[in-house]
Order: C-alpha cells, then sequence, then structure tokens
C-alpha cells in the first residue's frame, strides 16, 4: 500500500528516483540529506518505498502510544527504550542503536546529520559512532530538489577517521540542493 501511495506521491510532485539500493545490504545506516524541510520525509520515505529500502527511524518510546504511535510505526518508525543497563545508568541513543543493529537480521537506520532542519556548520556525529560501534556502513541518501531526484549516494565504511570521513560525505551533499538552499550544507 506504501509503495503505491508513494508512486502517486512521486507522480503528482513530478519526483524520480534516480539510483537502488545495493541488494546485498542488509544492514546500514542511512544518513538523510539535506535536512532544510518537513516535506524531506515524505520524499525521502517514498523514494525508500519506491527502491525497497526497509528503512526505520528511531523516536522515544514515550511517543509510541494509541493511534500516533502506531501511524508512526507504519511509516518506519522504531521505539527507542532508554533502559538502565547493568552499570545501573540509561544507554543512550546510540548505544541502543547499536545494540539494536547488532541484534537484527536486516536493519537500516535512517539519521538526519544535520540534527535540524536550519543550517548547521557540524554534523551531530552519532550516525557515525552508530555504523563505526555496529560494523556497518554508512550510506547517503539524498534528495536534490532542484532535479527533483532521490537517491543513493557514497557509502563509507567508517574507519574511526570521523572527521576526514563526515567531511567526504558533506563534500557529496554541497552538490545537491536543499529545498532551503540557504539552510543546507555549506
Amino acid at each position: 500500500m506504501m509503495k503505491f501511495l508513494s508512486k502517486i506521491v512521486f507522480w503528482i510532485t513530478g519526483w524520480k528516483f534516480v539510483s537502488v539500493w545495493p541488494k546485498d545490504l542488509k544492514k546500514a545506516v542511512l544518513i538523510a540529506i539535506p535536512h532544510t524541510s518537513n516535506w524531506d520525509l515524505l520524499y525521502a520515505r517514498a523514494a525508500f518505498y519506491l527502491m525497497d529500502v526497509p528503512v526505520k527511524f528511531t523516536i522515544k518510546k514515550e511517543v509510541m502510544v494509541g493511534p500516533l504511535g502506531w501511524f508512526i510505526k507504519a511509516l518506519g518508525g522504531i521505539a527507542i527504550d532508554r533502559k538502565r543497563i547493568p552499570s545501573g545508568r540509561k544507554q543512550t541513543y546510540t548505544e541502543a542503536m547499536i545494540n539494536m543493529l547488532k541484534t537484527e537480521d536486516e536493519l537500516v537506520i535512517m539519521v538526519t546529520p544535520e540534527g535540524t532542519r536550519s543550517y548547521a556548520p557540524r554534523w551531530k556525529s552519532g550516525f557515525y559512532h552508530i555504523a563505526l560501534g555496529a560494523e556497518v556502513p554508512v550510506v547517503v541518501g539524498y534528495l536534490d530538489y532542484k532535479k527533483k531526484e532521490a537517491g543513493i549516494g557514497p557509502i563509507i565504511i567508517p574507519d574511526g577517521n570521523m572527521d576526514d570521513q563526515i567531511e567526504e560525505l558533506k563534500v557529496f551533499g554541497r552538490t545537491v540542493t536543499a529545498k532551503y538552499p540557504d539552510q543546507g550544507i555549506r
């Protein structure tokens, strides 16, 4: 049903997807860039349905209740439980996502590294730490509003050289046009 609705959204709005998800890739951290508008979720989610990417995104478990929770789950939301771990402290979102990726056979978690829809001179690095800790690749999913294209960009294997690898991802991100370019990646 969601794939059919996604086809309609892309047809009505004139968007297209220009690449495919690697068939053998079952686990990854997918960064969705650039993120400057609430519309990004609609187009990104539709594109990933059309590409058959089993993408999920995380949200606090407290939000996942009642009809709103059912709707968010249908879109791919996964509840994060920041339960206490053996040391007595609450686990971080990063730790929870690493554990999910390590225990699931197939899981692609989508995050927005900018952490906001406004211009962010520095990306949040949680996505990188998650991929490094879970030993999975980071895949770039992008939206180019000028071309009305959604696609898959570079794939990197985190090697611990975080600043250089994030800069490599940003270099690609600068080649696509955000909905609000002045808030995009510089």
